[in-house]
């Protein structure tokens, strides 16, 4: 239940790699008072296609990490990883139902909400930029294309140490996207929430006119249309605004 008293309270299921979605999350909200984010931590520390990788998003763990949110009064709880992208959507929807069944609060993933943003916005074909391995990549673009969405082209970094996903510049990432662009998708999208992609979005739709779409803004767009306006800045993804 939102309280209209109170900042809405909004928890997040972490990778406990990650360094980046936390401190982004509080740049794009900035500096309205309105929305907290509060945060619990599963172990995650790599990705690949293997099931020592995929037992890190084990539905059992998410619960766990629900339930001591919830101890919070949060609004809303988001597991906020990818790992449905390459897992595929249902393992996402297992998660957010799951999450619901324990704590009763609305829940979502980030991707869940990518699928929630390409359905609003009309979101038909993207460009993919990871810092994943591309066999991860490959798999991502299988997923989506099972539920509609057409890759025009992805770039993968080649990584798979989650902690290190948060050390690329985020300067690395305009060459690629500015190639990704040409093939005029109807987004760019930058899949993973330890990735500073927000950071260059706005860079990245003035100098080409496509819309981009982060998972860390994604993910904090969802969780706040669950339990209020979104109301981001446009310099976070102009679909967000």
């Amino acid at each position: 239940m939102v309280h209209a008293d109170r900042p809405r309270r909004i928890g997040m299921i972490v990778p406990s790699s990650n360094t980046c979605l936390e401190p982004m999350s509080y740049r794009v909200l900035g500096a309205r008072k309105d929305a907290t984010v509060h945060s619990a931590r599963i172990p995650v520390t790599r990705i690949a296609l293997d099931a020592g990788s995929d037992r890190q998003f084990d539905v059992a763990g998410m619960r766990s990490a629900a339930e001591l949110l919830a101890s919070a009064a949060v609004d809303v709880i988001a597991w906020n990883g990818t790992s449905g992208s390459w897992l595929g959507p249902d393992h996402d929807r297992a998660i957010a139902a799951e999450i619901t069944a324990a704590t009763g609060i609305p829940a979502t993933t980030s991707t869940l909400a990518y699928l929630d943003a390409f359905a609003q916005f009309g979101t038909g074909s993207i460009g993919l930029f990871t810092p994943y391995t591309p066999d991860v990549n490959l798999q991502v673009i299988e997923r989506y294309a099972e539920a509609g969405i057409h890759t025009c082209g992805h770039r993968a970094l080649g990584l798979s140490d989650n902690e290190s996903f948060a050390r690329v510049d985020p300067a690395e990432l305009v060459p690629g996207s500015l190639e990704l662009a040409a093939g005029r998708p109807d987004a760019i999208v930058y899949l993973c929430t330890n990735l500073y992609g927000a950071a260059v979005a706005a860079e990245i739709e003035e100098s080409t006119g496509v819309p981009v779409l982060d998972s860390v803004a994604v993910t904090l767009w969802r969780c706040l249309q669950l339990v209020g306006p979104p109301l981001l800045d446009p310099r976070w993804g102009r679909l967000l605004a």
